[in-house]
């Protein structure tokens, strides 16, 4: 079973929905033996990172993932969800959890539209599972006013230029994030998430 943990953020459905397109069995949950047991997690989400960690300690979720992380399964950020691995936020100046080195910044330019929403195609850096049969000419799409910036530059799967480049995709052993929303990036999206549920977290 595939976990999509529920912090009470936003969008965690429209997760739930295009993992069924694929016929995979997953489940929207807050339970934190369902998330331990699970086969793989998904962490979705949109919001503000302070609320979100808030509730994120208070239903002790932020151990159940240190867990699943610790135990190797494969573990993927969305959006809201990529932002709050890192370890910190810009928003509200929010400790986040730390399981990838880095802090989330917000966007500075005076000459962009902010929050960045629309499509954007991205620049792949590193192979990854992930992105296997992914068209390379593809567009995902993105609504978002911080973006991830890791320590290290070896994470960055891939980027996206919005006034600067910053980490579209970011990836560390068993866990993978991507800053857009796949399950609102068609075709590409979808397979991105079928490409997540097929792997075994080992690169």
């Amino acid at each position: 079973m595939i976990a999509i943990i529920d912090y009470r953020a936003g969008n965690l459905r429209s997760v739930e929905r295009a993992i069924g397109h694929l016929s995979l069995e997953c489940k929207v949950t807050d339970n934190i033996e369902e998330i331990v047991s699970a086969r793989r997690v998904i962490f979705p989400g949109v919001g503000a990172a302070g609320k979100a960690m808030d509730t994120i300690s208070e239903l002790g979720l932020d151990r159940a993932m240190a867990k699943v992380i610790e135990q190797g399964k494969p573990f993927m950020g969305i959006c809201l969800g990529t932002q709050i691995i890192f370890d910190r936020s810009e928003e509200d100046d929010t400790a986040c959890l730390g399981f990838i080195p880095g802090v989330v910044r917000k966007f500075q330019s005076h000459n962009l539209k902010i929050p960045h929403m629309g499509w954007n195609s991205i620049s792949v850096k590193h192979d990854h599972p992930i992105l296997e049969s992914v068209d390379r000419q593809a567009q995902f799409y993105f609504v978002h006013s911080f973006y991830p910036d890791p320590l290290v530059q070896e994470d960055v799967i891939a980027t996206t230029d919005y006034g600067i480049e910053f980490a579209a995709i970011t990836a560390r052993n068993n866990v993978v994030a991507t800053q857009f929303h796949p399950e609102k990036s068609g075709r590409a999206g979808l397979k991105i998430l079928e490409n997540f549920c097929k792997w075994d977290g080992k690169l």
